[in-house]
């Protein structure tokens, strides 16, 4: 799923969809499973029998909802994802999400880091301090929601029984260190503009291995700087880019 620097559930990637966010980032599986019909009806007239091409696409829906499932298990360090249980606390994370400027990567990156033995006041709030904006403006009512979320994050880790150690290496290969932002891009192909393609092969060797921790590449784990909130390029893109 394509989501921007913080989670916006109606942020949709391209201007010309700015109006009727068609392709926003909460109807992201709809418009995916729409976008599967439309290939079935070009390619439909190759096949003597359509019955096959119907089924699959009448699957999808639990298809998706299962491997989205087995995701989200892996993002929160857990053996399976309960939907009785886990559908609240996802649902809770997400409320948070949006009414605190957060960078989800960041987020889910450090949230490994999260100690399963101890809560201590201002452990959490330390360790994924960097994920939020401006961690200084967050109201009380904010860090009540996020120290009461990761209670019971906490609790369903200590139900789930799964090794810590093992915890921390599964959310690491679900949660990627290193993505492709916009600003990154638009900073390569600013220097690769002037004659200087050094960025985009620095970029692409790093993206290469997204998962590794990659000592000497820390600048490129980092939020949105504030220039790119609303420069071209950064923030939304047209079809054309």
């Amino acid at each position: 799923m394509i989501t921007g620097p913080d989670y916006d559930p109606d942020w949709t990637p391209n201007t010309t969809d700015a109006g009727g966010k068609r392709y926003r980032y909460a109807h992201q599986p709809q418009i995916a499973h729409w976008n599967l019909w439309q290939l079935a009806n070009a390619i439909h007239p190759l096949f003597e029998k359509t019955d096959g091409l119907e089924e699959v696409l009448n699957q999808f829906p639990d298809f998706y909802q299962q491997q989205w499932n087995r995701i989200r298990a892996a993002k929160f360090g857990l053996s399976e994802f309960r939907t009785e249980t886990d559908q609240p606390l996802w649902d809770e994370l997400l409320e948070f999400f949006a009414g605190t400027e957060t960078d989800m990567t960041i987020f889910f990156r450090m949230l490994s880091k999260v100690s399963g033995d101890s809560m201590e006041e201002n452990e959490p709030m330390e360790i994924l301090r960097d994920a939020f904006y401006d961690p200084e403006k967050i109201q009380d009512e904010q860090k009540n929601k996020l120290v009461q979320w990761l209670t019971h994050y906490l609790e369903r880790l200590k139900e789930d029984g799964m090794d810590r150690n093992e915890r921390i290496e599964t959310m690491n290969r679900a949660n990627p260190k290193y993505v492709l932002r916009n600003y990154m891009a638009q900073l390569a192909i600013d220097k690769a503009t002037e004659g200087d393609p050094s960025l985009i092969h620095e970029m692409l060797e790093v993206l290469r291995r997204p998962y590794d921790e990659q000592p000497g590449m820390e600048q490129y784990f980092a939020k949105r700087p504030e220039w790119a909130r609303h420069r071209p390029g950064c923030s939304m893109l047209s079809c054309s880019s």
